[in-house]
Protein backbone atom coordinates (compact mmCIF):
# COMPACT_ATOMS: atom_id res chain seq x y z
CA UNK A 1 0.00 0.00 0.00
CA UNK A 2 1.42 3.46 -0.59
CA UNK A 3 2.00 6.02 1.96
CA UNK A 4 -1.06 8.64 2.28
CA UNK A 5 0.02 12.37 2.98
CA UNK A 6 -3.12 14.10 3.70
CA UNK A 7 -5.08 11.79 1.76
CA UNK A 8 -3.04 11.85 -1.56
CA UNK A 9 -1.40 8.97 -2.66
CA UNK A 10 2.74 9.57 -2.88
CA UNK A 11 5.61 8.74 -4.39
CA UNK A 12 8.47 8.07 -1.95
CA UNK A 13 12.46 7.77 -2.14
CA UNK A 14 14.99 8.26 0.39
CA UNK A 15 16.82 11.50 1.27
CA UNK A 16 19.95 11.75 3.45
CA UNK A 17 18.56 14.67 6.20
CA UNK A 18 21.05 14.54 8.42
CA UNK A 19 24.39 12.91 9.10
CA UNK A 20 23.29 9.80 10.21
CA UNK A 21 18.94 10.17 9.53
CA UNK A 22 16.99 9.16 6.61
CA UNK A 23 13.86 10.28 5.19
CA UNK A 24 11.58 9.87 3.37
CA UNK A 25 11.57 12.22 -0.35
CA UNK A 26 8.00 12.44 -1.05
CA UNK A 27 6.39 13.26 -4.57
CA UNK A 28 2.34 13.97 -4.55
CA UNK A 29 0.59 13.20 -7.22
CA UNK A 30 -1.80 16.17 -8.80
CA UNK A 31 -4.20 17.44 -6.45
CA UNK A 32 -7.67 16.32 -8.53
CA UNK A 33 -11.12 18.26 -8.23
CA UNK A 34 -14.06 16.31 -9.95
CA UNK A 35 -11.56 14.21 -12.48
CA UNK A 36 -9.71 17.34 -13.53
CA UNK A 37 -6.33 19.17 -12.29
CA UNK A 38 -7.10 21.37 -9.65
CA UNK A 39 -4.00 23.24 -9.72
CA UNK A 40 -0.39 23.16 -11.07
CA UNK A 41 2.80 24.99 -10.26
CA UNK A 42 3.99 26.87 -13.12
CA UNK A 43 6.96 28.82 -11.85
CA UNK A 44 9.36 29.37 -8.60
CA UNK A 45 10.49 33.03 -8.43
CA UNK A 46 13.36 34.36 -6.31
CA UNK A 47 13.30 38.03 -5.62
CA UNK A 48 16.42 39.61 -7.26
CA UNK A 49 18.57 42.95 -7.59
CA UNK A 50 19.50 41.59 -10.91
CA UNK A 51 17.15 39.40 -12.61
CA UNK A 52 19.18 38.66 -15.89
CA UNK A 53 22.56 38.43 -14.07
CA UNK A 54 20.84 35.85 -11.66
CA UNK A 55 19.38 33.78 -14.31
CA UNK A 56 22.86 33.85 -16.42
CA UNK A 57 24.29 32.83 -13.24
CA UNK A 58 21.72 29.46 -12.80
CA UNK A 59 21.67 28.63 -16.51
CA UNK A 60 25.19 27.99 -16.63
CA UNK A 61 24.66 26.05 -13.31
CA UNK A 62 21.79 24.14 -14.94
CA UNK A 63 22.77 24.09 -18.46
CA UNK A 64 19.22 25.46 -19.46
CA UNK A 65 18.89 28.33 -21.56
CA UNK A 66 17.15 31.45 -20.64
CA UNK A 67 13.78 31.93 -21.56
CA UNK A 68 12.60 33.70 -24.61
CA UNK A 69 11.17 36.99 -23.53
CA UNK A 70 13.54 37.97 -20.32
CA UNK A 71 13.74 41.37 -19.00
CA UNK A 72 15.86 43.71 -17.33
CA UNK A 73 12.79 43.10 -14.74
CA UNK A 74 11.59 39.51 -15.24
CA UNK A 75 13.89 36.29 -16.44
CA UNK A 76 13.55 32.62 -16.23
CA UNK A 77 14.67 29.13 -17.13
CA UNK A 78 12.15 26.42 -18.06
CA UNK A 79 12.05 22.95 -16.31
CA UNK A 80 9.67 21.02 -18.13
CA UNK A 81 5.78 22.68 -16.49
CA UNK A 82 7.99 24.56 -13.99
CA UNK A 83 9.69 27.65 -14.81
CA UNK A 84 12.65 29.04 -12.17
CA UNK A 85 12.21 32.82 -12.33
CA UNK A 86 13.87 35.94 -11.28
CA UNK A 87 12.22 39.28 -10.42
CA UNK A 88 13.78 42.73 -9.83
CA UNK A 89 12.86 43.86 -6.30
CA UNK A 90 14.07 47.44 -5.64
CA UNK A 91 14.57 47.44 -2.59
CA UNK A 92 16.34 43.80 -2.56
CA UNK A 93 17.77 42.69 0.94
CA UNK A 94 19.30 39.19 0.57
CA UNK A 95 19.55 36.30 2.92
CA UNK A 96 22.53 35.49 5.17
CA UNK A 97 22.62 32.45 5.82
CA UNK A 98 22.10 31.00 8.55
CA UNK A 99 21.87 34.27 9.87
CA UNK A 100 18.61 34.48 11.52
CA UNK A 101 18.05 37.96 11.21
CA UNK A 102 17.39 38.03 7.43
CA UNK A 103 16.86 33.99 7.09
CA UNK A 104 16.59 31.81 4.21
CA UNK A 105 13.10 31.48 2.87
CA UNK A 106 13.74 28.34 0.26
CA UNK A 107 16.94 26.58 -1.27
CA UNK A 108 17.35 24.68 -4.17
CA UNK A 109 18.31 21.63 -4.07
CA UNK A 110 20.58 19.92 -7.13
CA UNK A 111 21.54 16.23 -7.23
CA UNK A 112 24.68 15.67 -9.01
CA UNK A 113 26.64 12.76 -9.91
CA UNK A 114 30.20 14.14 -8.46
CA UNK A 115 30.73 16.94 -5.75
CA UNK A 116 33.95 17.92 -6.46
CA UNK A 117 33.47 18.99 -10.38
CA UNK A 118 30.56 20.51 -9.71
CA UNK A 119 31.81 22.44 -6.88
CA UNK A 120 34.79 23.62 -8.81
CA UNK A 121 32.14 24.87 -11.45
CA UNK A 122 29.43 26.35 -9.64
CA UNK A 123 32.43 28.39 -7.13
CA UNK A 124 33.92 29.33 -10.76
CA UNK A 125 30.63 31.00 -11.43
CA UNK A 126 30.27 33.08 -8.59
CA UNK A 127 28.64 30.51 -5.78
CA UNK A 128 30.70 30.39 -2.20
CA UNK A 129 30.74 27.37 -0.15
CA UNK A 130 29.13 27.76 3.37
CA UNK A 131 28.82 24.44 5.22
CA UNK A 132 29.62 20.64 4.25
CA UNK A 133 27.21 18.10 5.28
CA UNK A 134 29.05 15.04 2.98
CA UNK A 135 29.30 11.89 4.98
CA UNK A 136 31.85 9.59 5.67
CA UNK A 137 30.16 7.24 2.37
CA UNK A 138 30.30 10.61 0.08
CA UNK A 139 26.78 11.04 0.27
CA UNK A 140 25.07 14.05 1.78
CA UNK A 141 25.11 17.88 0.72
CA UNK A 142 27.23 21.38 0.46
CA UNK A 143 25.73 24.52 0.92
CA UNK A 144 26.46 27.36 -1.16
CA UNK A 145 24.89 30.79 -1.61
CA UNK A 146 24.66 31.97 -5.62
CA UNK A 147 26.03 36.03 -6.29
CA UNK A 148 23.11 37.02 -4.50
CA UNK A 149 23.02 35.37 -1.34
CA UNK A 150 20.15 32.47 -1.72
CA UNK A 151 21.64 29.51 -0.58
CA UNK A 152 21.59 26.21 -2.79
CA UNK A 153 22.54 22.50 -2.35
CA UNK A 154 24.82 20.00 -4.54
CA UNK A 155 23.65 16.82 -2.88
CA UNK A 156 24.51 13.69 -3.56
CA UNK A 157 21.88 10.83 -2.59
CA UNK A 158 22.41 7.45 -2.27
CA UNK A 159 20.09 5.69 -4.11
CA UNK A 160 20.25 7.89 -7.18
CA UNK A 161 20.53 6.45 -10.58
CA UNK A 162 21.22 8.65 -13.96
CA UNK A 163 18.98 8.27 -16.72
CA UNK A 164 18.89 9.69 -20.02
CA UNK A 165 15.78 11.93 -18.18
CA UNK A 166 17.95 12.59 -15.39
CA UNK A 167 17.50 11.31 -12.09
CA UNK A 168 15.76 8.44 -10.97
CA UNK A 169 14.98 7.25 -7.68
CA UNK A 170 15.80 3.11 -6.58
Amino acid sequence: MKPQVTGYPVTCGLVFMAADARLKRCRLRPALWQDRLMLQLLGFIIDCPDPIKLATFYSEVTGRAIMEGSSDNFAGITFGEVDLAFQRVADYRPPRWPDGEHPKQYHLDFEVAEIEPEQRRVVKLGATLQQDLIGPEGYGWRVYTDPVGHPFCLCRHEGVRWTDQGVAWD
